[in-house]
């Protein structure tokens, strides 16, 4: 895709017409990833060839980010063990936990199981992928009412348009919209028509620069933002970290940047690491990226 339907669309521009290339790959409907791929490595581009980095391009307001981190479907003391080995090696204290299954019980068993054994040394989120219908959803969150949770994401289906509403007219903590709300034009609805309260920006489907605008309109609006993860290794991490690291609003919370501990291979040269719950961009120009050109060789598929 890259090669023989956006790259002859792309090569001779400038790097920095980043305008023309958006309209131009916009000619193709869907691929989000291949899109957004192309912008970074744009940027990445741009900031090498300005001996600056990404980050420094976007906005510059730190050099790191604190890490929340992803917990899947267990069995409550399965969970609260994965986050003790999750906090005493990498010093994380935010995890999101996977919420969604029938009965609620099962979940929200979980949720106050890390509650318990942490306290209020953790912060808490539950994201439930749109596994739950909208009053399973209000269960859920009235059963967790004296938990703390900072957020709710995509609890229940977007569109039940009437349901979610209802839902979130009656959470009282931010509710993210994710897969539902990608584009600015999606934040605009979500937001406006009472469906989300808070967003979600994931780098990996939306480049940085339609994630920068995202931003913006974020800002504009007054949301929580939270940088989440499509499962991303560490490349993607890292685009993560620089974007997030850019802005205040997108660094004030903890990113979802730490999927990559879960693979046991990547393309870096030079692997990413976590320490007292923090990842820090790449020092040096770009996005600081060296990829390993015989993992590149090992893992391509073309």
């Amino acid at each position: 895709m890259l090669n023989t339907v956006f790259a002859p669309q792309v090569v001779g521009l400038s790097l920095l017409e980043r305008e023309t290339v958006h309209r131009r790959l916009a000619r193709t409907v869907g691929n989000p990833a291949a899109k957004s791929a192309l912008d970074m490595a744009i940027w990445d581009a741009l900031g090498q060839s300005l001996d600056v980095s990404v980050t420094e391009l976007l906005g510059g307001y730190t050099d790191r980010m604190r890490v929340s981190h992803m917990l899947g479907f267990d069995e409550p003391a399965a969970m609260v063990a994965e986050a003790e080995r999750i906090r005493d090696t990498y010093g994380i204290t935010t995890f999101k936990v996977k919420v969604g299954r029938r009965p609620v019980t099962l979940d929200t068993a979980v949720v106050r199981a890390l509650r318990e054994r942490f306290g209020t040394a953790v912060d808490l989120y539950v994201d439930g992928n749109r596994g739950w219908t909208a009053a399973e959803s209000a269960r859920a969150m009235k059963e967790m009412a004296d938990l703390d949770l900072l957020f709710a994401e995509e609890l229940c289906p977007a569109d039940d348009v009437l349901g979610r509403r209802w839902l979130v007219s009656q959470v009282d903590v931010p509710f993210i919209a994710d897969e539902s709300a990608v584009s600015p034009a999606d934040v605009t609805r979500e937001i406006l028509g009472g469906s989300a309260t808070a967003i979600s920006i994931k780098t990996a489907r939306t480049g940085f620069t339609r994630s920068q605008r995202t931003h913006h309109l974020a800002e504009g609006l007054g949301l929580e933002v939270v940088m989440g993860n499509q499962i991303d290794g560490q490349l993607g991490s890292l685009c993560t970290v620089a974007f997030g690291a850019s802005y205040e609003l997108t660094a004030r919370r903890p990113g979802e940047l730490s999927n990559f501990l879960d693979m046991s291979d990547d393309l870096l040269a030079e692997p990413l690491s976590i320490a007292d719950g923090e990842l820090a961009i790449r020092p040096g120009a770009g996005l600081g990226a060296a990829i390993d050109p015989g993992k590149l060789r090992h893992y391509r598929l073309d």
